[in-house]
């Protein structure tokens, strides 16, 4: 009698029957593979559209200038140097953010801390100066084990998104529900739409709205809030506001629930970040 082989180069192979065995011994490499292809695959789309954009904000800045030397007499020196530095800062936001991206898939900076959400919010508002004034609703004693910077840049980003659109209102939220803690920005801006909801949430990814009133942004302020909420065991979602317009909630585990503490904390928000 032939003894059927299952081929350990082909993880997809069709395995033939009385071998679970050795498929189960097989499976977990093969999983490994699995997802280190489509790690790879991510990685390398994000290198691809990152790329992308630095090129097309670089190519508008060389353009720009070259017709300005090109018909100098025709042109407005002021309009041109004020687009200049649109670009410019075009490139500052998206290299900053890539360095941010880059910080959270190497793994938290420090150890995770205790914190009062109440008492950040308070902290980052306090160094703000907004077209807005922000309203705050917080609740005292809300704390989570998280990296603050990380924390705090969540909230600077989310803020930021709430003065651009917003009109009249701008409102923080700090409560907490069941095990959870949750930070809640609300603006009166138009809003998402339910379709473009989870679409905001990825890299590079702009509305129309958004570009026509914000030309330097990056299209990665929210991306990267949502993986620091994910690699801190959390969410970050987006709802309508009472007022029609945006509600984004963080939502993190409450110190001492059941999400992980201390250093067992790094270990989980460091995997995290990582994947």
């Amino acid at each position: 009698m032939t003894a059927h082989l299952t081929p350990l180069y082909a993880c997809d192979a069709q395995r033939p029957s009385g071998e679970d065995r050795t498929a189960s011994a097989i499976q977990k490499p093969c999983d490994k593979v699995r997802e280190l292809k489509r790690e790879l695959q991510k990685k390398g789309r994000f290198a691809s559209d990152a790329s992308h954009e630095l090129r097309t904000a670089v190519a508008g800045l060389r353009a720009g200038l070259e017709v300005a030397r090109m018909y100098p007499d025709e042109t407005d020196l002021g309009d041109v140097l004020g687009r200049a530095l649109r670009d410019v800062d075009r490139l500052s936001a998206i290299i900053t953010d890539l360095r941010v991206l880059a910080e959270i898939e190497a793994g938290p900076p420090t150890k995770p801390q205790r914190i009062d959400l109440a008492e950040l919010v308070r902290d980052e508002i306090a160094r703000r100066i907004d077209r807005i004034a922000v309203q705050l609703r917080l609740e005292p004693g809300v704390t989570v084990q998280a990296v603050p910077i990380q924390i705090s840049r969540v909230l600077t980003n989310l803020l930021d998104n709430a003065q651009r659109h917003g009109r009249h209102l701008v409102e923080v939220q700090v409560s907490h529900d069941d095990d959870h803690a949750e930070l809640t920005v609300t603006d009166d801006g138009e809003g998402v739409p339910e379709s473009e909801r989870e679409r905001i949430f990825q890299r590079f990814t702009r509305l129309k709205a958004a570009r026509h009133l914000d030309h330097t942004g990056s299209g990665l302020g929210l991306a990267i809030a949502r993986d620091i909420a994910q690699a801190h065991i959390g969410s970050l979602h987006i709802g309508e506001s009472e007022t029609g317009g945006a509600s984004f909630v963080l939502r993190l585990p409450l110190a001492g629930s059941a999400a992980p503490a201390g250093r067992s904390a790094g270990r989980s928000l460091h995997k995290a970040m990582i994947h």
